[in-house]
């Protein structure tokens, strides 16, 4: 299922490249990473075996077009084609918001092309999913070939419901964006239908809003002051304002920008020794409150790099909990957004950090909190 980073005004989508074994589809995730401008995509992962070239998954974070003032992520996986994975084929398909079908072309392989759409169909039913009823794209690979069968051929075994369909050539990257773009446009079709993607932020003349929300309004906006407010001298922005605000810069009659009040659920001054947990601490396992209630205090005092570098800690900290292995791996077991994870550790090579880097920390600190909570980790005892 796609995700909503309301602060970060973010919608991430998962596509799913299925199909049989050496169809194409690592070739063709491999195509996409190449052509995808390097600002607009993340790190590719892939795990190779005798059998398949992917055994686990390929993850691949791009960044796309917007819908209204949202921003979509798309994170692309590939299944292994072999058979005896179906196992990891179901775990890599939980979640799908669209699936790319990456068809072998040649005439000995269509029975593994009928094997693997049954059972792209019978894993989905699994999730409750019917595939006629799910946004799909097919892709016709190998087209530079010889002894393949026509487009009609394939569209008569493989087609009946008439999908969007592409002849491809994944080795020379030939109708691979194309399938990409078609699929995007459905898969954001079907966000918009079930009403997934927040509706623009409506303009507020009246109380502005509170806490994490009212920050990042004033340091994503033009912070233009309003009607009939002096000018104020050097209006400080939220990554400039120091690690010990100063009362009276916070009580100017300019709109409050970084108020530590404006967080409620966090004490405003440290030294009170008030016992109010933050969204954050609430949310952290024993092991990692003290981590928490760091990250908070420092978001509250204005230190946006602290903050950050104590949630990535914590995060690391957190994904442990799922067993050995890589962070990748560690978020797949969790669900948790790999995407985000990589914009955090890309946060921490910045040399100065604002007060919407360190609001999308303690998001992704507080969804990992989420997720361990769900599965029941860490376990007492």
């Amino acid at each position: 299922m796609s995700s909503v980073n309301l602060m970060a005004r973010e919608v991430a989508a998962k596509i799913v490249f299925y199909g049989p074994g050496l169809s194409g589809k690592t070739t063709t995730l491999r195509k996409v990473y190449e052509t995808v401008r390097p600002a607009h995509r993340g790190e590719m992962m892939s795990i190779a075996t005798e059998g398949d070239r992917t055994l686990f998954f390929d993850f691949l974070p791009v960044k796309v077009e917007r819908v209204g003032d949202c921003s979509v992520r798309l994170a692309l996986y590939t299944v292994p084609g072999q058979v005896f994975y179906n196992a990891t084929r179901k775990l890599v398909l939980q979640g799908a918001d669209g699936v790319v079908f990456v068809a072998d072309s040649q005439a000995e392989a269509m029975d593994a092309n009928r094997e693997s759409l049954a059972n792209l169909e019978e894993n989905l039913l699994e999730n409750g999913i019917r595939l006629d009823r799910f946004p799909l794209v097919m892709q016709w690979n190998k087209r530079d070939l010889d002894n393949i069968l026509s487009v009609e051929d394939l569209r008569r075994e493989l087609n009946p419901r008439g999908v969007p369909d592409f002849e491809t050539a994944a080795a020379n990257g030939r109708g691979v964006m194309d399938a990409l773009k078609t699929i995007t446009r459905l898969v954001i079709k079907d966000l918009r239908a079930k009403r997934i993607v927040p509706p623009p932020r409506p303009a507020q003349p009246g109380t502005p809003p509170a806490g994490l929300e009212a920050q990042l309004s004033q340091h994503l906006h033009n912070r233009q002051p309003p009607a009939g407010t002096p000018p104020a001298p050097a209006s400080p922005t939220a990554a400039t304002i120091p690690a010990t605000p100063v009362p009276r810069t916070l009580t100017t009659p300019a709109p409050p920008r970084v108020e530590p009040a404006a967080m409620p659920a966090v004490a405003v001054t440290p030294n009170t020794g008030s016992k109010l947990l933050g969204p954050t601490s609430a949310l952290a396992p024993g092991d990692l409150f003290d981590h928490a209630r760091a990250a908070e205090a420092a978001f509250t005092a204005g230190d946006y790099t602290t903050c950050v570098t104590a949630c990535t800690d914590a995060v690391r900290r957190a994904m442990a909990f799922a067993g050995e292995g890589s962070l990748a791996q560690q978020a797949f077991l969790l669900h948790v957004d790999g995407s985000d994870l990589l914009r955090l550790q890309g946060l921490s090579t910045l040399p100065q950090l604002r007060v919407d880097d360190a609001a999308f920390a303690l998001y992704v600190l507080m969804q990992v909190f989420v997720r361990l909570n769900a599965v029941g980790l860490p376990t007492a005892g």
